[in-house]
């Protein structure tokens, strides 16, 4: 098994808690659909959010798809003029037999404009 490090970023419309909510669980579920995973391997998810989304702590979404005994972490991202808005990123470090150019990276909803070259 190797460790990796996956990362994910998605878009909200609003700072609204419950559109957090629900864009985070999006993004953690295809995630670890994509990259065929379980929490089991799962080290640990860092998210971070733009500092115009304050609304709630997108780890809590993690929290309500079983994420109890996985350490999450949230930080506000700096604030970077002209930058993407009320996005919510993620990068995931998991214990995986898939190789690096296996690795599956989701960028959903308007967050595809961050990584274009690996957007799907």
């Amino acid at each position: 098994m190797a460790v990796r490090a996956i990362r994910g970023a998605t878009q909200v419309d609003a700072d609204d808690r419950d559109q957090i909510l629900a864009a985070t669980t999006e993004l953690v579920t295809e995630v670890m659909a994509r990259n065929r995973l379980t929490t089991d391997d799962v080290i640990s998810v860092l998210f971070t959010t733009t500092p115009d989304l304050v609304a709630e702590f997108p780890a809590l979404a993690a929290r309500k798809l079983g994420f109890q005994e996985v350490p999450l972490l949230c930080a506000s991202e700096i604030a970077v003029p002209h930058a993407l808005p009320r996005a919510i990123r993620l990068m995931a470090h998991v214990e995986t037999d898939l190789p690096r150019e296996r690795i599956q990276h989701v960028y959903l909803r308007g967050a595809t404009a961050l990584r274009l070259d690996i957007a799907q």
